[in-house]
């Protein structure tokens, strides 16, 4: 069956976001207008875990540049082609003026059809060779809209759509489930040892604030800082191996970094300033984006922008990775200046950290851990899904696959 060959102008329009006027700026505090940002685009959709928003007056000047329900967004600028759909509960939000949206999209064309052929590597492979600049590379709407695509009838369009439609309802469902779980471990720590409602506390005696028998210190003094390097990037031997290589572009907004963007090869471990830290190893990025916490899923090296953090005994690394959390989280909103605009392996001395008796550390682990397991499975199970749709993809798109 011949298929024909579409340009995106020919079905469909290009349009830009805007950047907020000058003296306007996002806030953390929900309003009905959340504002998209090109941190909020992964490769499996929008990430809602720190949406940002603008309040009435910011709407009422950039309200020409929202995105609706259906349109399919790209990335143009910063990381480049992270492309999605829009879904109901984020219809009329307003968009960064790094990314654009393809809207009124012709009823002949299914838009997540078209979304997955730019996903796809064909797609990404026209956004690569449309993109200019060199210091700042972009992606002009004009070259957008230049952009061609194979165009079946609608039915094999939609039969695409849903095959590869239930791969991203999977991830989805358990990316839900991922943040559940983790914010309900986040709470269970903050009730026991912020608001000091662990159990038993009725019995236990408060002394300058801390329970009885509690040690009051800082986060460098429970736990080991490590350093990371990056081997040379002139030497293609170090690069492209098995090893995952952790970087701040890694980071994740919960538990687990499973997928890095960089992996090295032994030679390149040998070559660098970084371990091979194993699974667990609390990494926190200390430049670029400053304060994300993660745990590693599997053995990985790091780069100079992050540190690894191990606890010492009785500190395990679960019960660190919270207390970390929380405790990073408050000394930012207390951080005056550009105290945090990095950090050093001093600022972990101006961190407090709490060390309670080893039997409630034992006793939340046993809440805790399984939830974390469960994030690990879940997270694994949403890595292997989503290499499984990104293989079938190109089958589907190039007819291999019959539908």
């Amino acid at each position: 069956m011949k298929v024909e060959i579409k340009k995106i102008s020919e079905i469909a329009e290009v349009k830009g976001g805007k950047r907020l006027p000058k003296g306007m700026f996002v806030i953390d505090e929900p309003t009905a207008h959340p504002y998209l940002r090109v941190v909020d685009f992964t490769d499996n959709g929008i990430d809602r875990s720190n949406l940002k928003y603008i309040d009435e007056e910011a709407f009422e000047k950039t309200k020409r540049y929202t995105i609706h329900k259906d349109d399919v967004y790209i990335s143009i600028a910063g990381t480049i082609g992270r492309v999605g759909i829009i879904p109901d509960d984020l219809s009329g939000s307003n968009l960064t003026e790094n990314a654009a949206k393809i809207t009124n999209i012709s009823s002949k064309v299914d838009h997540r059809y078209l979304m997955y052929y730019l996903r796809g590597p064909v797609g990404q492979g026209q956004i690569v060779i449309r993109t200019g600049g060199t210091s700042q590379p972009k992606l002009a709407l004009y070259r957008i809209a230049d952009i061609n695509f194979p165009c079946p009838i609608l039915p094999i369009q939609q039969r695409i759509a849903e095959i590869l439609s239930a791969y991203d309802n999977l991830i989805e469902n358990n990316r839900r489930r991922i943040q559940l779980l983790e914010k309900a471990a986040r709470l269970l720590y903050k009730e026991w040892f912020v608001h000091l409602r662990f159990p038993g506390h009725e019995h236990v005696k408060i002394i300058d604030g801390v329970p009885d028998g509690w040690i009051e210190t800082t986060a460098f003094e429970v736990m080991d800082v490590l350093s990371g390097g990056t081997p040379r990037t002139n030497v293609s031997d170090y690069w492209d191996g098995d090893i995952s290589f952790y970087t701040p572009k890694d980071s994740t907004d919960y538990a687990y970094a499973c997928i890095t963007e960089k992996t090295i090869t032994a030679n390149g471990l040998r070559n660098c300033n970084s371990k091979l830290y194993p699974k667990d190893t609390i990494f926190i990025t200390a430049r670029g984006t400053v304060g994300k916490i993660n745990l590693a899923q599997t053995a990985m090296a790091m780069n100079q922008s992050c540190y690894a953090l191990v606890g010492h005994p009785p500190i395990h690394q679960h019960y660190l990775y919270f207390a970390l959390t929380e405790g990073v989280e408050q000394f930012r909103s207390r951080a005056v200046g550009a105290v945090f605009d990095a950090i050093i392996r001093d600022t972990f001395k101006l961190i407090p950290f709490v060390v309670p008796d080893t039997k409630l550390i034992d006793l939340f682990l046993g809440y805790a851990t399984p939830m974390l397991r469960q994030i690990d499975i879940l997270s694994e199970t949403n890595r292997h899904l989503a290499a499984a749709r990104d293989l079938l993809l190109p089958r589907l798109m190039s007819g291999e696959v019959a539908v």
